[in-house]
């Protein structure tokens, strides 16, 4: 492992070169096609970057918030919020996710490759249990793939859809979603990129 994913190097690549890109994505397609069914209720977005999906989950009705650990990226998701009509739908939350806890649990919690300082599967772990009974848990995360290591991010940073949903108690999750796609994005300058994404999406049974 090379360096840490602390909240140096999260601010570094927040005020990096890569923030313009970062900054401007689209929201991921696979929040769009999972959640498209569930009735908008609380939702947390955690490691939410500029904001793509947290301001994508409060224009289709949700009560948003979004948490990173990066204050450059989360600067820039109020702006875009306001730019897009949204200011005041979203709230903001700087938290090093693998110390910080809610104060609530949420109807849905998801997250689009965010990496911690903590392994990637206790982070999957740790996340699971602030999803309220009845509620959902979506994780959009890295899938590392063995033939194409050296564009790959880093081993520690991927899971495959088996190993997170090897977290999930079969008595209190319903997995509904578990695959793993690959996808091709086009980034600045019409740059594309492939992407091999892991997506699992599960229902919290609700309390007897």
């Amino acid at each position: 492992m090379g360096h840490a994913f602390d909240q140096q190097y999260w601010d570094d690549i927040w005020s990096g070169e890569r923030a313009g890109a970062m900054g401007s994505s689209d929201p991921n397609p696979h929040l769009r096609r999972e959640v498209a069914a569930l009735r908008p209720g609380s939702a947390l977005d955690a490691g939410c970057g500029a904001g793509a999906e947290a301001i994508w989950l409060a224009s289709a009705g949700w009560t948003v918030t979004a948490a990173d650990i990066a204050a450059e990226a989360l600067a820039l998701g109020e702006l875009r919020a306001e730019a897009a009509g949204l200011a005041g739908k979203v709230h903001w939350v700087r938290a090093d996710l693998a110390a910080w806890e809610p104060d609530l649990r949420y109807d849905l919690v998801t997250t689009h490759y965010a990496h911690p300082a903590m392994p990637q599967l206790e982070f999957y772990r740790r996340i699971s249990s602030w999803v309220a009974p009845g509620g959902t848990l979506l994780v959009v995360g890295h899938a590392h793939d063995h033939h194409h290591e050296d564009d790959q991010p880093p081993a520690e940073a991927s899971a495959t859809a088996a190993a997170i949903t090897a977290l999930l108690d079969p008595d209190v999750w319903k997995v509904e979603t578990a695959v793993e796609l690959d996808r091709t994005t086009r980034g600045p300058r019409g740059r594309t990129a492939s992407l091999h994404d892991v997506i699992v999406r599960a229902a919290r049974k609700e309390e007897l």
